[in-house]
């Protein structure tokens, strides 16, 4: 049995123009000690996604029109607020996009750690040993070390504007894993960081994956991030799962017209002056978005059967596309 297992999950959005079909029949497992990448263009869903499984969607605006989001083989869509609100934090983790709005800055980190640490312990027994504020002191601290903060006893008397970009996202991790969770979304976990942060935060949330036992969602638009620390990639275009699979399958064979072109424009050491090819049109408007495949307009091998939406075929490696066989990848 999958950790989560999203099943044919619709999602409308209501907005001033109408409502707007946000993800058209997303299906996605997440298995212990995978790591999974949510990769596409803005606007196609994957936050959504995300926040769906931690059943952070308002409804309304949103609505759930139909489909399953099962962890460890319960419907998260079906059960009460009370029982989803004792998941998060506990067994299901989320590190949210920008560390400087999702840190409050008017309380010293430890403060911060230290109460979500007694959250999580009312939630979920044996997060602290022995109980009590100092146990949860003792836990902000082994976990500011684990994501690599120096001095950590010291730090927790620091506010967050003391923290550097890259430290604020360590302590947004931290907070993640306090309750040791079985799931991990991570949205967008190096947003405006360098290139050398970056790779020292991918870093340590794959040595966490190992360490906790846990499934990873992480959310993306950089297939550099997927290609470096995803085991398995879901590729993402106007709400729907185009192709998905094994990172090196899908990134070294890409089957589907629209991951070719996001991979075409990314530049290489090899890349020649003006060789990069940019993918011309829009992201079809989802408040009425046109019947089948909604790449269509922009797909260089459309035909009179892309008027159906071609579901995900293949076993390791899935694509939705009625041309795939013939792929020129």
């Amino acid at each position: 049995m999958a950790l989560l297992d999203i099943r044919d999950l619709h999602l409308a959005m209501r907005s001033f123009d109408g409502e707007a079909h946000v993800l058209n029949g997303i299906s996605l497992s997440v298995e212990r000690r995978q790591v999974w990448g949510l990769v596409g263009e803005t606007g196609c869903g994957k936050s959504l996604t995300g926040l769906s499984v931690s059943r952070l969607v308002p409804t309304p605006p949103g609505r759930y029109m139909r489909g399953e989001i099962r962890f460890d083989g319960r419907d998260l869509l079906a059960m009460p607020e009370r029982q989803v609100a004792a998941l998060r934090g506990t067994r299901i983790g989320m590190i949210f996009q920008d560390p400087t709005t999702n840190l409050n800055p008017a309380f010293r980190i430890g403060t911060q750690l230290v109460d979500v640490a007694l959250a999580a312990a009312r939630r979920k027994p044996g997060v602290l040993a022995g109980g009590g504020r100092r146990a949860a002191e003792r836990l902000a601290v082994q976990m500011l070390e684990k994501v690599g903060i120096a001095n950590a006893a010291e730090r927790l008397q620091d506010y967050p504007h003391q923290f550097s970009g890259g430290m604020r996202q360590r302590v947004l991790i931290a907070m993640a894993l306090v309750g040791q969770p079985d799931l991990l979304i991570a949205d967008e976990p190096t947003t405006a960081l360098d290139v050398s942060v970056q790779a020292q935060i991918l870093r340590l949330i794959r040595s966490m994956v190992d360490e906790f036992d846990m499934g990873v969602l992480m959310i993306t638009h950089n297939l550099g991030v997927v290609a470096q620390s995803c085991t398995h990639v879901a590729v993402m275009y106007a709400g729907n799962i185009v192709e998905s699979g094994p990172v090196r399958d899908v990134l070294m064979h890409p089957r589907h017209p629209y991951t070719q072109a996001l991979l075409a424009a990314i530049p290489t050491r090899g890349t020649a002056r003006g060789a990069l090819r940019g993918l011309a049109g829009a992201v079809p408007n989802l408040i009425a978005p046109p019947p089948g495949c909604r790449f269509a307009a922009r797909c260089g091998r459309v035909s009179a059967a892309c008027t159906v939406l071609p579901p995900l075929t293949g076993a390791l490696h899935r694509t939705a596309c009625h041309h795939a066989d013939h792929a020129d990848a």
